[in-house]
Formats: structure tokens, sequence, C-alpha cells
């Protein structure tokens, strides 16, 4: 054997040894793979997590845990479509995905379709004019449309889409879809937008709807920028202007709710909230910040939290009660702007009187009512003032003491005046018989009603607010109303429609009436509650109670999200309504501001500790 031989039978011998050794490698390998393929397949995935229990397709719906859905694609639209007309749907209760596919379209091809179907259209009209025809208004405005849209593209103002929008709904049950359906297709189709139910592609029809970006029920739309823009579902109500004063912050895009209340159609505003919720909090800082750009602020304050706020900025706080040295008299006239006439003014005077003392005595009946109008004509023909006054200015006015004397010397008239007596001479004596002595010289007027007895406070207070009245009228200024706790006047009827009077001619005098409560169902029970809200052009819901929340949602037609907003709400957060507009707010202030205006008792003892160490 040559030498050569050898060596060919080593190297035979190491390839066969290398190949043995690759085998084995490989063997080692594959085993390790399928070890680590094993191990893999017993892993949890968040795929694994986020897939449904079981999902069955049908021809019309498709059953998904339990749930039955249903997708539809939208295959026409109307030549017009407002901005956010899509909101509706967004905001419906039931459950439900929407996915829009968007694909832009060169310019350059779309130009050259659309130079071709003007040819069409002008060919076509041309045609129909030489054969004498009656003009055809929508190939006209089919003409127009194209021919507009084309400078739109060449200016580059405008640019080209295929758009595909697709829906799917849920529901418990089939009868429930069926609903849900019917109720989506007949809500679109008021719109002129045709929709079509995913019929046998109930599988690519819950595809498209995934957030997975796959279009595979591939039914689109051509559009240009403008049309495309209306659809999108989200549009955040944007409240501000260049004038009035800060209310909050929008929480849905975080920009300022700066807002001017007396440029709405009228000034007035309502605040409804739970106790707690931040509503006098949220008031107080709309009277200081009302005062720094000159507006006059009267509050009606049934429990002293205005006190604080009135000794900061230089207010007067007048106190209304048996011991104090304040007094309002009813029956005090008016001024009257330029072109009234002193008739009316008298004549509305008797009829506020009249509400006054069924609020005193009790309810009147219709001849009781009729005696009392008689008697308190008769009261103020007593000092010469009759419809025929031409100025009222310098007159003394009668008091209940003049009243009770004319309804004593009244046949039949005894038993009012035994009722009147305890406001002359009996328990409240002193209260409602004695001349005016009250000034409104500030900027920001406070009565307090707190002390008060229960019984007396729905009277006070429509004697206050009347007073306020009669100063309003007299002047025309610039002023808010505020009335705490507006749900005392709601419990009665007379003091109720006095205070929706004032609401209704407020505009006339330059007036803008807040609103307050927080026992909501007192206020909206009344007959007067709901036109009080619906002559308010600015509404504030702050966090609501779970047993309240159903009239507010449809006292102010609140969605299911909104509704929860509210349920769910921190302290100072709500919906701010201005006319059409609402927006979700968060109310901020500042520090000194905050030190003006808090409620909280602790930090209110801390003030005044600080206050008295400084002193």
């Amino acid at each position: 054997m040559s030498i050569f031989s050898k060596i060919n039978e080593q190297e035979l011998e190491v390839k066969k040894q290398e190949l043995k050794e690759a085998e084995k490698e490989h063997t080692l390998s594959s085993s390790l793979s399928e070890l680590e393929k094993t191990y893999k397949e017993g892993m949890t995935t968040l795929r694994d997590l986020i897939a449904p229990a079981s999902l069955k397709f049908e021809s019309s719906h498709f059953e998904l845990n339990g749930k039955f859905g249903r997708s539809f694609f939208v295959l026409a639209y109307p030549r017009f479509l407002s901005t956010n007309w899509l909101s509706f749907i967004i905001q419906s209760e039931g459950a439900l995905d929407l996915s829009m596919f968007i694909y832009p379209i060169d310019s350059g091809d779309i130009l050259k379709k659309l130079k071709s179907k003007v040819g069409e259209l002008g060919s076509q009209m041309s045609i129909n004019q030489e054969k004498g025809m009656v003009r055809d208004p929508m190939l006209e405005t089919a003409y127009k449309d194209v021919e507009g849209l084309r400078d739109q593209l060449m200016q580059g103002t405008e640019k080209y889409f295929r758009f595909a929008l697709y829906f799917t709904i849920y529901a418990n049950d089939l009868k429930e879809l069926d609903k849900f359906s019917s109720t989506l297709e007949s809500a679109l189709a008021a719109k002129l937008v045709v929709t079509k139910r995913a019929l046998l592609q109930t599988q690519d029809g819950f595809n498209s709807t995934l957030p997975l970006g796959m279009d595979q029920l591939d039914v689109a739309n051509n559009m240009n920028t403008s049309p495309l823009s209306s659809c999108f579902p989200f549009v955040s109500s944007d409240l501000t202007s260049n004038d009035g004063i800060l209310y909050g912050i929008n929480r849905h895009n975080n920009s300022l709710i700066l807002f001017d209340r007396f440029a709405m159609e009228n000034a007035n505003s309502v605040v409804f909230a739970k106790s707690g919720a931040g509503k006098s909090y949220a008031v107080k800082l709309e009277v200081l910040r009302s005062l720094m750009v000159g507006t006059d602020v009267i509050i009606v304050d049934p429990e002293n939290e205005y006190q604080h706020l009135a000794s900061a900025v230089g207010g007067t706080y007048l106190s209304v009660s048996l011991n104090s040295p304040s007094r309002i008299n009813p029956f005090d006239l008016p001024v009257g702007l330029e072109g009234e006439d002193n008739a009316d003014i008298l004549r509305s005077a008797v009829i506020n009187l009249l509400g006054l003392f069924s609020l005193m005595l009790g309810k009147l009946n219709p001849v009781e009512e009729a005696m009392m109008d008689k008697a308190i004509w008769q009261t103020y023909a007593k000092k010469d003032i009759t419809a025929e006054l031409q100025d009222f200015r310098g007159v003394e006015y009668p008091t209940m003491n003049d009243l009770f004397e004319i309804l004593s010397g009244m046949v039949g008239a005894e038993g009012l005046a035994q009722r009147l007596e305890k406001y002359t001479q009996g328990t409240f004596g002193g209260l409602l018989n004695q001349q005016t002595n009250v000034v409104l010289n500030n900027q920001l007027v406070v009565f307090s009603i707190r002390d008060l007895e229960e019984e007396l406070r729905p009277i006070a207070m429509y004697i206050i607010l009347n007073f306020i009245w009669n100063i309003v009228r007299s002047e025309l200024k610039k002023r808010i109303l505020a009335v705490d706790e507006a749900w005392i006047l709601m419990q009665h009827e007379d003091s109720a429609r006095f205070l929706f009077g004032i609401a209704k001619r407020a505009r006339k005098y330059y007036l803008g009436l807040t609103t307050i409560t927080q026992d909501v169902a007192d206020f909206l029970a009344s007959p007067y509650g709901k036109p009080i809200v619906t002559n308010s052009s600015i509404q504030l819901l702050l966090k609501q109670s779970p047993a309240a929340i159903a009239v507010i949602a449809e006292t102010f037609f609140l969605t299911e999200g909104e509704k929860y907003l509210l349920l769910e709400s921190e302290v100072g957060e709500g919906i701010f309504f201005a006319g059409l507009k609402h927006a979700a707010i968060k109310i901020y202030a500042s520090y000194v501001e905050d030190q003006i205006i808090t409620t909280d008792p602790k930090q209110l003892l801390e003030i005044q500790e600080s206050q008295e160490k400084l002193s």
C-alpha cells in the first residue's frame, strides 16, 4: 500500500469522525429546540390572556363570550354633514366599536378623472339645452361641485382620500341586538347616511373593527379633506373667549374656560351639587373674579358662608334677624327706569305682596285673596300712593302696621288681621313693620339670614329678593344676584313663582341671577324649578349623589358617561354648560383666592388663628 493510500484512509477516518460529531450536535440541537418549543407552548402569553373563551360567527351576527355582536359599514353619505355628526353614536348607551380607514390618493390621478367628469357633465347639459329640455338642477349642482373640487385640488387647499367607516355593536341577547341595530340605522338614516349590515361577512366586519388595522370589508367612499374632517368623532367644546372671567380648566383638553355670562342670551346661571362638592367655593370664586372686572354682586346667604369673603374685599355684610338693626319694608317701591309706567310698577308690587302674605299667613282662599288685594291698595292710598302718582321719589311708604289697621276696619277681614298681628305686635313684631334702613352702596352686599327662625327664612328671603329687585329696577347697572340654598324658596309656590319671575325679567335690567342648591330633587319638584333651569344660559353641575343623578340626567339630557363623571368627580369637578356647549371642568383658585373663599372649617380656623397671632 502506497503512502498516498494511507493518507487518504486517514483523511476518510477524520471526515467520518467529523460527521459523527456533527450528527451528535445536530441531534442535540434538535432535542434542545423541541424542548424549548415544548416549554414555550406551556407558557401563558398576552395573546392567551386577551383571547375570548368562545367565538362563533353566524350569517348576520356573531357570539363572543356569551355576548352578541353585529357589524355595519357605511355605504353612502349625503351632500352635507355637520361637524361632529358622529358624536351622538360615540355617546350612545350601548357598547360599540368604531373604526376608520383613510387611504390617500394622488391628486394628479383624481384631477384627470375629474376633468373627464366635467366634460361628461358639460356635454350632457349642452345636449339637454339643445333639445329644449327643462334644466336639471341635480346635473348643474354636480357640475359646480366637480369644478369647485378641481379648483381646490389644484390650489392645494384640499386633498383626496378613500374613506371607510365601520361599526360593531354588542348586546346581551338577539332581541336587544336587533333593537340596538334598528336604533343605530334609524339615527344615521335621519342624517341621510346609508348603512348596511355586514351579512355573510360577520368575521370580516368583526376583524375590521378590532384595533389591528385590517380593512377586510374594503367598502370605501371617495372624500376630500373638508367632509372627511367632519367625521372626526371627538370634538371637545372650546369655552374660551376674549372677555369674561376664568371659571376653571377644561378637563377634555386642558384649555382655559374663560366666559362672559353677560354675552349670552341671558346672564342667569344655576349651580347644582351635593353638600361638600364645592358649589359655594365655585360661586365665591366667580364672585371674587366678577368684582375684579367691575360687576356689582348681591348675595342672599342662609348660612353665613360669605362673611369672610365680604370682610376680605371690604363688602357690606347685613344680618337680617329679629335682633338685628337692619330692617327692610316690604311696601317699598322701585323708582322705575325711564319709560316705565308707575301704574304697572304699583300693580306689580301689589301682586308681589299678595305672594308674600300667602307665605306669612298660609295659603289664602279666593275670598281672602280678594280682600287682601283690596286692603293693600287701600294701604298705599292711605299714604297718597296711587297709580296716578307721577313719581315715587321722596314719598313715605306704608308699613305692616298700616295694613293691619286697614284689615281691622274691613268687614269680614278680622281673621286676616288676627293672623297678621304676630308680625306687627306679636312674636315676630319689629322685623317687617318698620321703614327700610338698608342702603346698597357697596360693590358687594351680602344678606345673611342664618340667625332667623326656620319659619321666617322663606319670608325673609322673599322680602330681601323683592327689595333687591326694587333696587335693580331703579338703576340700570351690571349686577349678579346669587341666591344660595334656593330650595328654601322652591318649597312654596308663591316664592318659587317670584324667583322664576326674576329669572325671566333679569336680562332687561342687566342682571344675572345665580341659583344655588344642594337639594336638587326639591328644587326640580317645583313646577317653577325646571323653567328656572331652562331660563339659565349657564349651568354648573358638580359631584352629585346617586339619589339625585336620575333627575339631573333627565333634566340636562346627560349621557351615561356624563352621569358617571358626576358621580365619580372629586371636589370642584363637574360639567360646565354654556348655551349649547358643555365641557368637563376642574375649578382652580390661586393661593390668595383660596384663602379668601375657602369653606373648609379646618382651614378657616387656621386662618383665624394666624390673624389672631398677627394682631
